[in-house]
């Protein structure tokens, strides 16, 4: 800026600034480039991706959220694209790869609309505009209802999410482990079910044995053994009793000094401190419970003392594994000793057993009457492939807690996709003005989805593309998509590949919304820090000379 021939400095010295039109096709280019990145992960051919930390850890993955988590971006606009796949992740769980390049397909044809100079502002409405429609149609004419309580159809679906995954080689399985345990979980409260996989399904991963030893227990398992080595290690129909508070001597928050006067004064001590634990421990055995699991330490004396009245003792349990085997059996979990009333103990597990599995002791707590919380134990061939298995039942799980939320489906491989482009370019005809051009593209768009399913599997792509699109024309065809291991035309229907409606509401909403978002960016400004020697200003004065942009 200019002022009588004086440049008027307003921003720092040292920020920089992008603007107009230079900023649109800068984030546009740099959604296609994250898009790009994960294209290759879609579908049942997808490769798998290897990232390594600055720690030097390993990642091998084709989850596109477990991808863009590890990579390093520098683009602002690149940056708020991965947040969409967290997002995405967060929600629903699955699809995480879908809506990244379903979002860098949707900013990638607007370019063209940027440069003939057409405002942001009216390419954004279409945008809008067709994001509408595109969730009315889903739902009006594509999706349809699901019955959640006849197991084949729940697993037909499941194996949809998993086939593109390393696991779809032990597909039953694996729909098998994640069906049982979103089903534990389940609760029906006051007329709303609440599935919490988080919480109440842990996954244990343990090396070694074979996937086929992988299991979901109707109980609970933990890395841990009894704390006395004379303990029982095997309780059939155990009585549970689950504290939250120390089996030892409480010591003084603050430090305290005690003078003596006597010799005696101290073995009185003494005789306090085992008093109080003998006292804690007489009020454990009243209540009659075979195991005692307590989250803090229990001392020496402590289990002398539960020893000999035949009770079996772990120690220093996770919260979250405390509040499951609460769940899974019955028992609440007790904060003071002397609370501890009947009804606080667990009696609905049949079997407690420490298993020795290679050099480690796991206690299992399982053959539970009605859990309602559950461990998956995974074995398999190393740490690496143990990691993807567990991302993969977690998507799994994800798929069957949305359609057990909400029992709409949508038919998979590319087939909603082609459905919803060609009503939306039918309704295309009836927009007039400019913006019909960017609704136009919006549904062009979506054929992405199949066309990357297509080339992931090396088939002709303009041929299938064409041929599948002639399908859609011909009503009542909307089930018709590809199949991604051949990359030929088959009908969903009859293939049984299914997806869960709210997965994919969930992605059209978040790829048209991040695009919409990052149209609307004219203008980035970005503090650089001047690098520190030779005859820079040091940072703290740079950094405060001038208003900040």
């Amino acid at each position: 800026m200019y002022s009588g021939g004086q440049p008027v400095v307003v921003l720092n010295q040292n920020t920089k600034r992008e603007q107009g039109r230079k900023v649109q096709l800068g984030n546009v280019q740099a959604g296609k480039t994250i898009a790009d990145v994960i294209r290759t992960c879609l579908g049942p051919r997808a490769m798998l991706k290897m990232l390594m930390d600055p720690m030097g850890g390993i990642c091998m993955t084709n989850d596109g959220n477990a991808i863009l988590r590890e990579i390093t971006v520098q683009h602002p606009a690149a940056k708020s694209l991965i947040e969409v796949a967290r997002t995405q992740d967060e929600e629903v769980g699955d699809g995480t790869t879908s809506v990244i390049i379903l979002a860098g397909e949707v900013l990638q044809i607007s370019e063209p609309f940027l440069t003939q100079n057409m405002h942001p502002t009216v390419i954004i409405s279409a945008y809008r505009q067709a994001l509408e429609d595109m969730q009315d149609i889903l739902k009006g004419q594509v999706s349809m209802e699901v019955d959640v309580t006849n197991r084949d159809d729940m697993l037909r679906i499941i194996k949809s999410c998993i086939g593109t995954k390393i696991i779809s080689k032990w597909s039953d399985l694996a729909c098998t482990i994640a069906l049982d345990a979103v089903s534990t979980v389940s609760m029906e409260e006051n007329g709303r079910r609440e599935i919490d996989i988080k919480r109440y399904a842990k996954v244990e991963k343990i090396p070694g044995g074979a996937i086929e030893d992988s299991c979901v227990l109707r109980g609970v398992m933990l890395n841990k053994d009894v704390v006395h080595p004379k303990m029982k290690r095997k309780i059939i129909n155990p009585r549970i009793c689950l504290l939250d508070c120390n089996l030892e001597y409480k010591k003084g928050e603050s430090q305290t000094n005690i003078e003596l006067s006597k010799e005696t004064d101290f073995a009185r001590i003494l005789e306090l401190e085992e008093e109080y634990i003998r006292q804690i421990c007489a009020d454990v055995i009243a209540v009659k419970p075979d195991l005692v699991i307590t989250e803090k330490g229990v001392s020496d004396l402590a289990q002398h003392f539960l020893l000999k009245a035949g009770i079996s003792v772990l120690r220093r349990v996770r919260k979250s594994d405390n509040n499951r085997i609460a769940r899974a059996c019955g028992a609440t979990v007790v904060n003071r000793t002397d609370e501890l009333k009947e009804e606080d103990v667990g009696t609905e597990c049949g079997l407690f057993e420490v298993r020795k599995i290679g050099d480690e002791y796991f206690s299992y707590i399982e053959e539970c009457k009605d859990p309602k919380a559950c461990t998956i134990v995974l074995r398999g061939a190393g740490k690496d492939f143990l990691m993807e298995v567990e991302r993969n039942l977690q998507d799994a799980m994800n798929v069957a807690r949305n359609v057990m939320v909400d029992g709409r489906l949508t038919p998979g491989g590319g087939a909603t996709e082609m459905a919803v482009a060609w009503a939306l370019n039918e309704k295309a005809k009836s927009i007039t003005g400019v913006e019909q051009w960017p609704y136009r593209a919006v549904a062009k768009s979506l054929e992405v989805i199949p066309r990357t399913l297509i080339q992931n599997c090396g088939a002709n792509t303009i041929r299938t593309i064409t041929a599948l699109r002639a399908k859609h024309a011909t009503p009542g065809n909307t089930t018709w998509g590809i199949d991604g291991e051949s990359g030929n035309i088959v009908d969903m229907k009859e293939f049984g590949i299914w997806e869960p409606f709210s997965v994919k509401a969930q992605v059209y909403k978040t790829a048209v919304e991040t695009a919409i978002l990052l149209l609307r960016i004219d203008d980035i400004v970005s503090g650089t820090k001047k690098q520190a020697g030779g005859g820079d200003v040091p940072q703290q004065a740079a950094a405060s000379e001038g208003p900040e942009a």
